[in-house]
């Protein structure tokens, strides 16, 4: 699932390519390209998922979280984002990139991943999809964008 939604991403999303295509039409062009019926089901409902939360609906934390409080993780999520992941969270809210609505944003789309193995550089596609389409965050997606294609010679955490 998660190959079809950075496919998505990369094919249709990021190069401004229109995206109100049928979904049948959408699904028949994934199934061309080599993707299983599952998987593109899977990733069409996560990003509808993706598009519920960035509209305030279905948010995944509480309405009067304090900004400033520690995040602890639960295991379910620690099994998907390791120790370094986690940091980078970190590092993204103290450059601003991130905020607590977003970063749960992100949270909450990993844990509804369906991947055996997820890795720093997955998470950064997975946050880029979450900054993509929030209005007033063209600057955060433009750094995480600048943070995912960098070279991989400097570690910034």
């Amino acid at each position: 699932m998660f190959d079809v939604l950075i496919y998505l991403f990369e094919t249709y999303i990021h190069n401004d390519v229109e995206m109100r295509v049928d979904q049948d039409k959408l699904t028949d062009d994934l199934s061309r390209a080599g993707f299983h019926h599952e998987d593109i089901y899977n990733a069409l409902n996560w990003l509808e998922k993706l598009a519920d939360l960035q509209d305030g609906h279905g948010k995944p934390f509480a309405i009067d979280a304090d900004p400033l409080a520690l995040r602890i993780y639960t295991d379910e999520e620690s099994q998907f984002l390791d120790t370094e992941c986690r940091g980078f969270l970190l590092f993204l809210e103290q450059i601003q990139v991130l905020n607590f609505e977003t970063r749960e944003m992100v949270i909450d789309r990993v844990t509804a991943l369906d991947a055996a193995e997820f890795d720093l550089e997955d998470l950064k596609w997975v946050i880029l999809m979450v900054l993509f389409n929030i209005p007033g965050y063209e600057n955060a997606y433009q750094q995480m964008e600048e943070l995912l294609f960098e070279d991989n010679e400097q570690h910034l955490h």
